[in-house]
């Protein structure tokens, strides 16, 4: 399936900069992983060669007080691309990630295909992909509380007490349906194959602006996953939360859930910048990360 159609991608971008030719670059990694160590030591003199490295960043705690930086190189897996979208705070930065973990849906490229393609991307031989990100708002007795945006998913989960939630959908204010289930994701088309995957929600293209809306073990069976515009604005409440009852946003919790609180959840005013070098597509993704068969 070819991209060439696609609105929401930049083919052959120059690094930005009066009489720069080499991109300037921040490079962060997960702390405590001897693979991404291994690999910072051995990348980070091809890194040097052909772009300017500002900050190296193996704690996640750089604040980006640089405002010409070019471009994130992560090392690490899809946990450290998360963080990495928390840390740039909806900064239009473009990020390279480079798999040093298990599975990496979203840090792709391995530490071996990024030595042969770390020439090209900074001669401007690449893409950059904008990904859909989510607002969510927590919202107690009129006033918003809690604030953060969501690469994958934003979810409502319950907990011990254990029991079935009611939770009730709207969508642009209309009242959608009142799932009774363990807990409900609405998923961006990256964390499609997030915790929606799990949940048995579908897979969604990484450039589709759409959200996936996915019960958890749904009371009734009729129930199944639903697939909206993006920009569908969206609130959940629980009509009577247990003690634990969490809004839970891309694997960390947001906040406790209350009676009467209500979630908001819309298309983010920024999105999340990826670079995709030759070679790279979703479907080859797909294959190798879940193994599917067939004949190549």
């Amino acid at each position: 399936m070819s991209d060439s159609g696609d609105i929401n991608m930049t083919i052959g971008k120059t690094w930005p900069g009066e009489n720069r030719t080499k991109p300037r670059v921040v490079i962060l990694g997960a702390p405590d992983r001897d693979r991404v160590r291994a690999e910072a030591i051995r990348l980070r003199p091809i890194i040097a060669q052909h772009a300017e490295i500002v900050v190296e960043d193996y704690e996640f705690e750089y604040a980006f007080t640089d405002p010409d930086i070019d471009l994130v190189i992560v090392l690490g897996g899809d946990g450290s691309i998360l963080q990495t979208a928390r840390q740039l705070e909806g900064r239009s930065i473009p990020v390279l990630g480079v798999n040093c973990g298990n599975l990496g849906f979203l840090a792709a490229l391995s530490p071996d295909d990024f030595l042969g393609v770390w020439p090209k991307v900074c001669s401007g031989v690449f893409r950059v992909i904008d990904h859909l990100m989510l607002e969510i708002s927590l919202i107690r007795q009129g006033k918003t509380i809690a604030k953060q945006l969501a690469l994958n998913e934003v979810a409502v989960l319950g907990g011990p007490p254990y029991q079935i939630l009611g939770i009730d959908l709207f969508a642009d204010g209309n009242l959608a349906t009142r799932y009774r289930c363990d807990g409900l994701i609405l998923a961006t088309p990256v964390g499609s194959t997030a915790h929606n995957l799990s949940a048995g929600g579908p897979i969604l293209r990484r450039n589709l602006q759409a959200v996936v809306i996915s019960p958890i073990s749904p009371h009734t069976l009729t129930y199944r996953p639903l697939v909206d515009s993006a920009d569908t604005v969206f609130e959940l409440s629980v009509g009577d939360p247990s003690e634990s009852t969490s809004v839970v946003v891309d694997g960390r919790i947001l906040s406790q859930l209350l009676p009467g609180d209500r979630v908001k959840v819309h298309r983010a005013s920024s999105s999340f910048e990826m670079l995709s070098v030759p070679g790279q597509n979703d479907y080859r993704t797909l294959r190798e990360k879940l193994g599917w068969g067939g004949s190549l």
